[in-house]
């Protein structure tokens, strides 16, 4: 009988070889606290392991329970000799570590030899990454710190607690499908894309608009438009980089498009008409923002925190609104009336839009191909929106290269699109 985790083609169910392993687990777990000359090294870890795959194999609970006990006692120990000793603290990643040397001793004696192995090798990390690790969380800044514990409870905390179940709301003979983890599930996405932006810009900010507007493009490419209103007022000789900027913008929220698209849609089907269409859209933007851009010009986009919370859950609520009125939309006008819905969507956000139709493709509510002219339509009203916000600058020039890039851009994705078609 298979036991998840057990490499089936090894004889890993033979407990001569459980014990050697445990106890070669349980070397590599204690060859850095050896080589930081720490109270237990590779012999006391080795031999926590073999303690533990040998308590295991006799099937004595007791016998378990006792040996865990006995390690916690001695790891404490350990702790107290170390403050008593005036060390550096009280030892306890030592004395937490021959825990879990016992504990991936009785993973391998269980047959959990993957998670014995997963176990060793990210403890082993945690270790050997403890100057990089220090220094990463003492570089936080409070609004740094703030956002990782919200992505940690919107991510780890609330996604688990949704039900993996579908709910249908529906207001007379109307009704639609939908299913809260994969709304929050995208959530999820936008913050954890926010983040990565984040470091990126505060890496990478000052090198260059490819960076900045790409990438910020990735979180929000409305944004970009505003840094490059004021980029453009301050100095108006910067207009042919934040029109490149407002480009990259667009590919980027293309990819974004592109990406809740395919990676949403394996179970029921990826849209591959959606394909062609966006990633014309990518790569007519970076080609036009590659020969317009003065490329020897930096811009530095400043960011206060990875992302907002507030941000995040307007996001979500906007997602379960497009989601409730287009599904209902479809249903009383047909799918002309969910194609209303993703363009007027789009203006505000294209991911909100694109989300919404590939939610309701997953729930049969939508076929392929209106869930694809949604997405395209979404993407095309986000960028009209934001060569539209433009014209807010008093850059007459700026604005109005925006506007003929902009056609320019969708002029030549339609053109591709066609082309591939026929």
């Amino acid at each position: 009988m298979m036991v998840p985790g057990q490499f089936s083609a090894l004889p890993l169910g033979d407990p001569v070889t459980q014990v050697a392993l445990a106890g070669a687990l349980g070397l590599f777990l204690g060859l850095e606290r050896e080589w930081s000359h720490k109270s237990a090294g590779i012999r006391t870890f080795s031999l926590i392991s073999l303690i533990g795959a040998a308590f295991t194999i006799l099937d004595s609970e007791p016998l378990v329970v006792v040996g865990g006990v006995l390690v916690i006692v001695q790891g404490a120990l350990i702790a107290v000799k170390g403050l008593l000793d005036e060390e550096e603290g009280l030892s306890l990643t030592t004395s937490v570590s021959m825990l879990v040397a016992y504990g991936v001793g009785a993973l391998v004696a269980t047959g959990f030899v993957l998670e014995a192995v997963t176990v060793t090798v990210l403890s082993s990390l945690l270790l050997v990454l403890k100057r990089e690790l220090h220094t990463f969380a003492w570089g936080l800044t409070r609004a740094e710190l703030r956002s990782a514990a919200e992505f940690a409870i919107i991510a780890f905390v609330i996604y688990p607690l949704l039900p993996a179940r579908e709910f249908v709301l529906g207001v007379g003979d109307l009704s639609v499908a939908v299913e809260p983890r994969v709304v929050w599930l995208l959530v999820v996405t936008v913050a954890a894309i926010g983040i990565a932006n984040y470091a990126v810009v505060q890496t990478y900010g000052g090198r260059g608009i490819a960076v900045t507007g790409f990438f910020g493009g990735l979180a929000s490419s409305t944004a970009v438009v505003g840094a490059m209103l004021d980029h453009v007022r301050q100095r108006p000789d910067a207009r042919s980089y934040a029109v490149a900027a407002i480009l990259l913008a667009d590919a980027a929220m293309a990819v974004r498009n592109l990406l809740i698209a395919v990676a949403f849609t394996f179970e029921s089907g990826v849209l591959v008409g959606a394909v062609v269409p966006l990633g014309a859209v990518i790569l007519c933007s970076v080609v036009i923002a590659a020969l317009t851009a003065d490329w020897s010009v930096e811009f530095e986009m400043d960011l206060d925190s990875p992302f907002s919370l507030r941000y995040v859950l307007g996001f979500g609520g906007l997602f379960l609104v497009v989601v409730v009125a287009g599904g209902l939309a479809a249903g009383q006008f047909g799918t002309l009336g969910f194609y209303v819905t993703a363009a007027l969507t789009g203006l505000v956000s294209s991911a909100g839009a694109t989300t919404s139709a590939v939610i309701l493709y997953r729930g049969g509510g939508l076929s392929a191909d209106a869930a694809v002219v949604a997405i395209l339509l979404a993407t095309a009203a986000s960028i009209v929106v934001k060569a539209g916000l433009t014209f807010a600058s008093p850059d007459r020039r700026f604005a109005g290269r925006v506007a003929v890039y902009s056609t320019a851009l969708l002029v030549a994705a339609g053109a591709v699109t066609a082309a591939v078609s026929l």
